[in-house]
């Protein structure tokens, strides 16, 4: 990798001043309220939305990892990236019901919609899951990244980041989150689309890049007997996954949950669908030119992972690589932001506010910045543990996702659909879902040792896709059941939160938030997602 020169400096300088000068602008206009903290005072255009959902989705380890999945015979893993039509079914079909209730945390409408059991239950899992994950292993893998591309030592790189992302997070909160986001968005689209370009023209063009490689190479849809990724299993598995990632977790959820209203909050999802079909042109085709460049010998790297930032260090000219490195930066401390925000109100609202009802505004606010300064140190005391089992941890990231997703999955679509769903229902999903995919992890992790042709060696080797495929099945079943065993919930406690109790008047406003350009724009996004999916055959 070529080191980078003064040029380079002056673009990541340049993108640091941009962005705290916009963070400090932020600070200095906010007020001092819970709904100013955690959601922006609710008062946030559409275009922003869309840039902070896409750039809560892209962290440094998404760049990195989409291009290595470019650069190996790992194809299948792009349907993950194709999910801008359950996007849209964020601003369509969950939003409604979201902004009507006024909630700031999804456990907060599990509470409204089912009964403060369920609240508890999802708010201190997502904490957990939020620290052991996403803090954890973006903090890691951008301290590899950062070190990487400015040659740094890691820990110089990994501290420096979370400390920088830490402040303007704690300090201004969900408003200088957005804006802070919408930069960095637009910086990362800038720099890794003119890498794409460059790329794909150094190849010789889009027909040189295919035919360099064998014709099955771009194939995404694999046989139903593929031991890895048989493709019923891996459609049914990312929807869900998808689902419960861009529809019912708080860290994207928020998000829609800052418009200024309804309307600008769908059009921001659809805004955010358009951009997150990016990712597939931005940074898995760099993958696949790099690969092309190293089977002609004109560059060198060790593992797929590489493949981006060995591109990019070799191929871009003075400035535009220091453009693309602010960009990676971009990605990093965007996620880093997300995470600490999401982390803050979840436990500011879904806890700190259930013990101390009695809480201030102002205490509340204090409370959010504390929490959020202790997830940025629990994330800094977590970096050593990553660095001892990140081979392990990264390698099962994708499959923790497919064991986190059904159950969750799985109640709020029934809450939302199915009025006759009940607390217990909901509540006995939920936690009999949480054991088994702890249950499931356990075994996966400790198969060696399992007796071969036992079930406990069977449930622990079967494919993560399918096994995840058949537990939301389980989950669903669960619910319903238990929930037709038991009595049913009052019509006026589920009134309005399911679409079977809305009334007329909710009817007529939620028709009046939209018009036929949200109509065609939503249909564009399916066109394109539609497309791809036939392309890469």
């Amino acid at each position: 990798m070529q080191s980078l020169d003064s040029l380079d400096w002056v673009f990541i300088s340049g993108y640091f001043i941009l962005l705290f000068s916009v963070a400090i602008w932020v600070i200095r206009k906010k007020s001092e309220t819970t709904e100013d903290y955690f959601l922006a005072g609710r008062n946030i255009g559409w275009f922003v939305v869309g840039a902070s959902i896409f750039a809560s989705n892209i962290g440094s380890e998404h760049v990195v990892g989409l291009a290595g999945t470019g650069a190996s015979n790992r194809m299948p893993m792009l349907i993950y990236e194709l999910h801008a039509w359950i996007v849209l079914m964020l601003g369509w079909v969950f939003l409604p019901f979201y902004a009507r209730s006024g909630v700031f945390t999804m456990p907060e409408f599990l509470e409204k919609r089912f009964n403060a059991n369920t609240r508890w239950v999802l708010s201190i899992f997502s904490l957990v899951a939020y620290i052991l994950t996403k803090v954890s292993v973006t903090i890691y893998a951008g301290g590899v990244v950062v070190s990487s591309l400015l040659g740094i030592d890691f820990w110089v790189g990994a501290l420096s980041t979370v400390v920088l992302t830490g402040i303007y997070t704690v300090l201004g909160g969900m408003r200088a989150v957005v804006y802070t986001e919408t930069i960095q968005a637009i910086i990362l689209v800038l720099g890794a689309g003119a890498l794409t370009i460059i790329g794909v023209s150094h190849v010789g063009g889009w027909a040189e890049l295919r035919g360099s490689l064998d014709p099955g190479y771009f194939n995404m849809w694999r046989p139903a007997s593929d031991p890895d990724f048989p493709w019923p299993s891996l459609f049914i598995t990312s929807t869900i996954v998808g689902i419960w990632y861009w529809c019912t977790d708080q860290y994207i959820v928020q998000r829609a949950l800052t418009a200024k209203n309804l309307k600008e909050g769908r059009r921001g999802t659809i805004w955010g669908g358009f951009l997150k079909l990016l990712p597939v042109f931005l940074f898995l085709i760099p993958g696949v030119v790099a690969l092309v460049l190293k089977q002609r010998g004109e560059i060198h790297w060790d593992t797929p992972d590489q493949a981006f930032p060995v591109l990019m260090s070799n191929l871009l000219p003075s400035g535009l690589r220091g453009l693309v490195a602010a960009g990676l930066l971009a990605a990093l401390m965007s996620s880093l932001a997300s995470v600490f925000n999401s982390c803050s109100t979840l436990f500011t609202v879904d806890i700190y506010k259930k013990i101390r009802p009695e809480a201030s505004e102002k205490s509340l606010v204090k409370t959010g910045r504390i929490a959020t300064a202790i997830v940025v140190v629990l994330g800094i005391f977590w970096i050593p543990v990553m660095a001892t089992i990140s081979g392990v941890l990264y390698e099962y990231l994708q499959k923790v996702q497919a064991y986190i997703a059904p159950p969750i999955a799985a109640v709020f679509l029934l809450g939302i659909f199915h009025k006759r769903i009940n607390s217990q229902g909901a509540f006995f999903t939920l936690i009999s879902g949480f054991v088994i995919a702890g249950v499931r992890l356990t075994l996966e992790l400790t198969k060696d040792s399992l007796t071969p042709g036992g079930m406990l060696h069977y449930l622990g080797t079967m494919n993560f896709l399918t096994f995840g495929a058949f537990f939301f099945l389980f989950c669903v079943l669960l619910a319903i059941g238990v929930s037709l065993a038991t009595p049913a919930m009052s019509k006026e406690h589920v009134v309005g939160l399911t679409f079977g109790t809305l009334t007329d008047e909710q009817k007529a406003s939620n028709k009046n938030s939209y018009n036929w350009i949200d109509i065609v724009a939503s249909l564009v996004v399916l066109g394109i997602v539609i497309y791809v999916m036939t392309t890469f055959t």
